[in-house]
């Protein structure tokens, strides 16, 4: 793929003046029909459109007239899926898309100015790397990459070809989280010595990933992509990719993100950790077929069995702990069983930061910081707090052609990715382990190594080492 030029709806005179006066004035959407040549719509095309994927088609929707924003081609393997997502758009915003299952063809449209990815984990470097080299500015979805490796070619290619990229952190744009970021920041508890992010998700057997007939409708060789080819099983594929390490790095990779990412945001930590251990395994379900469970439908619109015998691959307990090279602690726990909560009002997905004089905890839209023993918190959201809009943010940051005012760059997307990476490697090879930062390498661990990237990309879907 070539580099195409810098599109057309970022002008010149967006470049300079402009560009100050939105940073001056907020970037609130009044804000933009005062600037000459800030107006331009910027079209976009979602790949990806099935759970996460409406999640996004509804928040570009919703971007219509305030950012002037238009979803302009829907783009999914699955095309059982395409009518679906255009009914949502025409019905949100009066645009008809196009629609493609082959992501190659969205990038070669010259008139899409922008790609949201939000497909599954394994696709996300390479669709992410054939993009930038295609001229468009990039959402791509939490976890920034499949493995850590893939995150470093991200952010070589995101710099080489000069293209916005965030990531789906969305709390970065929580306006009640960076509340509580600026008051850790700001000394609100002391000096930090530790972090704790929370991932308890109580989830039923998947089941068996059984092989059969691939769905006439479903494009299954672009969707394995650069993954290890695998005969179709449905069990595999949608939303059911999590749990298994040639698709997707199971909770810790896939919630978990989230969580780290506030932890090492309240930290501030611009760095890797030097060293992680982290355990864990499957537990809770039956070993044998003797029991077979009714399934129902949970989240990820998926068949879930009870105490049922499962084939997935990734933990659904999991601890892990780092240290940063002045000593500061990181822990992630993930519970998929069922489990008790932490903090004061019983956090099931959430942070928790302990200073020197306090400690402070955050569940979704809400904090509460606490002051020495005190069970009466000291300062914290306030319940008519507004929630913030990621992807607004990106549209945002375009528009006034400032990186610096993406609240997740590939770079933190990268690191705050790679913390998940790091504690599922040392769970698979059960090492205690040390990592060089600087090289990305682990120190004396060669097993642990030759799991910082895919061992090999099928042919035609490679990853490159050099973007």
């Amino acid at each position: 793929m070539t580099h195409t030029p810098r599109r057309q709806f970022i002008k010149q005179g967006l470049l300079g003046t402009a560009g100050a006066t939105i940073a001056s004035l907020g970037t609130s959407a009044k804000s933009y029909a005062a600037i000459q040549g800030a107006n331009d719509r910027i079209n976009l095309a979602v790949i990806g459109v099935r759970n996460q994927g409406t999640v996004h088609l509804n928040a570009w929707c919703g971007l219509k007239d305030s950012h002037n924003v238009a979803v302009r081609t829907v783009c999914d393997v699955d095309e059982r899926l395409w009518a679906p997502a255009v009914s949502l758009v025409s019905g949100k915003s009066g645009i008809t898309p196009t629609t493609q299952w082959d992501l190659r063809k969205v990038f070669e449209d010259k008139t899409i100015d922008a790609v949201s990815i939000v497909v599954p984990n394994h696709w996300h470097a390479l669709a992410m790397i054939w993009a930038v080299q295609a001229g468009k500015h990039v959402y791509v979805e939490k976890p920034a990459s499949h493995n850590i490796w893939e995150g470093r070619r991200m952010i070589e290619a995101a710099r080489k070809y000069d293209r916005f990229v965030q990531v789906g952190l969305n709390n970065r744009s929580g306006i009640a989280v960076r509340e509580a970021i600026a008051f850790l920041h700001g000394g609100g508890i002391g000096k930090l010595y530790m972090a704790r992010a929370l991932c308890f998700k109580a989830r039923d057997s998947y089941g068996v990933a059984k092989e059969g007939p691939t769905p006439a409708e479903f494009h299954y060789d672009m969707w394995v992509g650069p993954a290890a080819w695998q005969p179709y099983a449905e069990k595999r594929t949608h939303y059911n990719w999590h749990w298994y390490w040639n698709t997707g790095n199971g909770d810790t990779g896939n919630t978990g993100p989230h969580q780290l990412d506030i932890a090492r945001w309240g930290l501030r930590k611009d760095e890797h950790p030097v060293t992680v251990y982290s355990a864990g395994g499957i537990y809770g379900f039956r070993t044998d077929d003797a029991t077979q469970t009714p399934g129902r439908r949970v989240y990820g619109d998926v068949e879930a069995y009870g105490h049922d015998r499962t084939t997935q691959e990734t933990p659904n307990t999991q601890t892990a702990t780092y240290k940063y090279a002045d000593g500061t602690l990181l822990e992630m726990e993930t519970r998929g069983r069922y489990t008790n909560h932490e903090g004061s009002q019983g956090q099931e997905v959430g942070n928790l930061f302990f200073g020197e004089d306090g400690w402070l905890e955050i569940s979704g839209g809400t904090w509460r910081a606490f002051k020495g023993r005190s069970r009466e918190p000291i300062a914290g959201s306030k319940p008519d707090t507004p929630d913030g809009n990621h992807w607004a943010n990106f549209i945002e940051a375009l528009r006034a052609n400032r990186k610096a005012e993406l609240h997740a760059d590939i770079h933190e997307g990268h690191l705050s990715t790679s913390l998940c990476h790091l504690a599922n490697i040392s769970y698979r090879t059960e090492q205690a382990l040390r990592f060089d930062g600087a090289k990305e390498q682990f120190v004396g661990a060669p097993a642990a190594d030759a799991l910082l990237r895919r061992p090999a990309y099928r042919q035609g879907f490679e990853v490159p080492s050099q973007v």
